[in-house]
C-alpha cells in the first residue's frame, strides 16, 4: 500500500472495473497519482478523498464507508511473462498491483512490445495486457507468451504489405493495441479457444504460421494461413 492511499482506494476499484467491462482504454482515460500507479477516470472524472470532502461528506463519515468498501471483494494482481522472439527480451512483472496499473511495468511491456525494427515504442493498451493475462490464466501457462509481432510502426506495416505479407492496412498493431502470439505447451487450438471464451477484441487463428493473434478492437474472428 502506498501511504495516503490506503483509505480510499477501494473507490477506485469499481471505475476499473466498470472500464474494462466497456471495452479497451487509452492513455487518456488513465491518471496518473504520483505513486507509480494509474486509476482510471470515470465519466464524471477522476474521484478523490479531497473531492469527496469537499463536496460536504466528512472524514466521520468516510470513516465509515470504508469498512464496508472493505468488504468487497479485492481486484486481483496481474502478472504477465513474455518473450520476444526477435530480440531474446523477457518480461515477468506484476503490470497491475492493488487496483492499479503500474507505469513503471507498461513502461517496460512497451519497450518489450516495441517494433524490433526501428526501436520505435506506443503505448500498449492495458486491456490487451488484461487478455493476455487471461488468457494465461485460462490455459494454466507454464511458460512465456512468445510474442511474434507487437507494435508496428506505419511505416513497418507498409514495409510487410509491399513484401508480400498479408497484414491490414489500419492494423491494430500501429496503435498497440494488438499482438501476435503463441505458448509452449500450449495448442493453438486451445488458445484460441481460451481467448474466444472472453468476447473481447479481435481472435485470428494462424495454424500454418505457428500463432494466433489477438487485439482490442470489435470482437470478431477469422481464421488466417
Amino acid at each position: 500500500m502506498v501511504s495516503g492511499m490506503v483509505n480510499y482506494r477501494l473507490i477506485f476499484w469499481v471505475d476499473v472495473e466498470t472500464k474494462s467491462s466497456h471495452g479497451h482504454c487509452s492513455r487518456d482515460d488513465i491518471n496518473h497519482n504520483g505513486a507509480g500507479f494509474m486509476h482510471f477516470r470515470g465519466k464524471s472524472g477522476a474521484v478523490s478523498r479531497r473531492s469527496l470532502l469537499a463536496g460536504g461528506i466528512s472524514a466521520a463519515l468516510l470513516s465509515v464507508i470504508r469498512p464496508a468498501a472493505a468488504a468487497v471483494a479485492p481486484v486481483k494482481d496481474r502478472q504477465l511473462h513474455l518473450y520476444h522472439r526477435q530480440t531474446g527480451e523477457f518480461f515477468k512483472e506484476t503490470y497491475f498491483e492493488d487496483g492499479f496499473y503500474r507505469v513503471d511495468a507498461l513502461d517496460q511491456i512497451n519497450w518489450v512490445l516495441r517494433d524490433w525494427r526501428t526501436d520505435a515504442t506506443t503505448p500498449i493498451d492495458p486491456a490487451l495486457l488484461d487478455i493476455l493475462y487471461n488468457v494465461a490464466n485460462s490455459v494454466d501457462a507454464g511458460k512465456p507468451f512468445e510474442i511474434l509481432s507487437g507494435y508496428r510502426t506505419p511505416a513497418t506495416n507498409a514495409a510487410l504489405r509491399r513484401h508480400g505479407i498479408r497484414t491490414a492496412s489500419h492494423s491494430y498493431h500501429m496503435v498497440g493495441q494488438a499482438v501476435d502470439i503463441t505458448l509452449p505447451g500450449v495448442s493453438l487450438r486451445n488458445m484460441r479457444k481460451a481467448a474466444l471464451a472472453l468476447g473481447k477484441g479481435g481472435v485470428g487463428y494462424y495454424p500454418r504460421s505457428g500463432f494466433i493473434h489477438v487485439d482490442t478492437g470489435d470482437v470478431r474472428q477469422w481464421n488466417g494461413r
